[in-house]
């Protein structure tokens, strides 16, 4: 886990992470308009652009980037439905990988939420998922935004959490994290069953050790080895793992994981 930086002159004002401003869209942020803009490697994904976002056209912006992780609009709102929970004590939802805002869009439009916080290391990524979220029509204020590193926020929230902004501060026991991590890794996309310990840059135990201390949803491979996602099971308790499709196909899994108890 990352140890949280010091900076030169901090004084009682000066918090470890706020919430972002507005930031402006920068020059990696594309809004692609026609294929023969766009990169050979995305073009697959801008030809499936309204199955990721339906309202591309009024002006959806993404870096090159962003457009591997996004999750289709469909299996995002469907995520933010299934997230209901008869747990009226969770009011809190935490997306740890923002990317360009599918998810935190859907779970703000939602409205099941009484905060939802959206993190993201890249700061064009994050203009992006801000301008994404505007152009759907999600207010100013409604999504608390962080430019930073989510697994710094977490760790800092549940064991730091004076280090904090006012705004950053929530219950961790009122609170869920939702993770849609990256995936890289030998042999997601053609592996019958992926390793989740390959997972490339954070591999499942990576993700379970950050998060276990809240209950958390973690987006990974349509064909990630189930056994070990059982793994993480509290004693006597079962998981639930949700597929998502589209189509008629599989595209995604949610295996949703309740916080580990005390001493566990």
């Amino acid at each position: 886990m990352s140890t949280l930086r010091q900076f030169p002159g901090q004084g009682p004002e000066d918090f470890f992470m706020k919430p972002a401003e507005q930031l402006p869209l920068t020059d990696e942020c594309h809004h692609y308009e026609s294929k023969k803009e766009v990169p050979w490697d995305i073009q697959k994904y801008f030809a499936q652009r309204y199955s990721i976002f339906s309202l591309y056209d009024d002006g959806v912006c993404m870096t090159d980037d962003a457009w591997f992780g996004v999750t289709p609009e469909p299996i995002a709102n469907q995520v933010a439905y299934d997230m209901f929970s008869n747990d009226d004590s969770k009011t809190t939802i935490i997306d740890v990988f923002a990317g360009a805002g599918g998810n935190s869009i859907a779970f703000a439009l939602a409205e099941r939420w009484q905060r939802v916080i959206s993190v993201e290391k890249d700061a064009s990524t994050l203009a992006c998922a801000q301008n994404n979220a505007s152009v759907y029509g999600v207010g100013t204020g409604i999504i608390t935004w962080v430019h930073g590193d989510s697994f710094e926020y977490i760790d800092a929230l549940v064991n730091r959490p004076e280090t904090l902004h006012p705004d950053l501060r929530v219950d961790p026991e009122s609170t869920m994290v939702f993770a849609s991590p990256p995936w890289g890794g030998p042999g997601y996309s053609t592996d019958e069953v992926f390793d989740l310990s390959t997972m490339q840059p954070y591999n499942l135990q990576q993700l379970y050790d950050a998060y276990k201390k809240m209950d958390h949803a973690l987006f990974l491979p349509r064909t990630s080895d189930i056994r070990q996602i059982a793994k993480l099971a509290p004693a006597d308790e079962k998981l639930e793992v949700v597929q998502y499709c589209m189509e008629g196909a599989s595209k995604a899994l949610v295996a949703y994981i309740p916080a580990s108890k005390a001493g566990s």
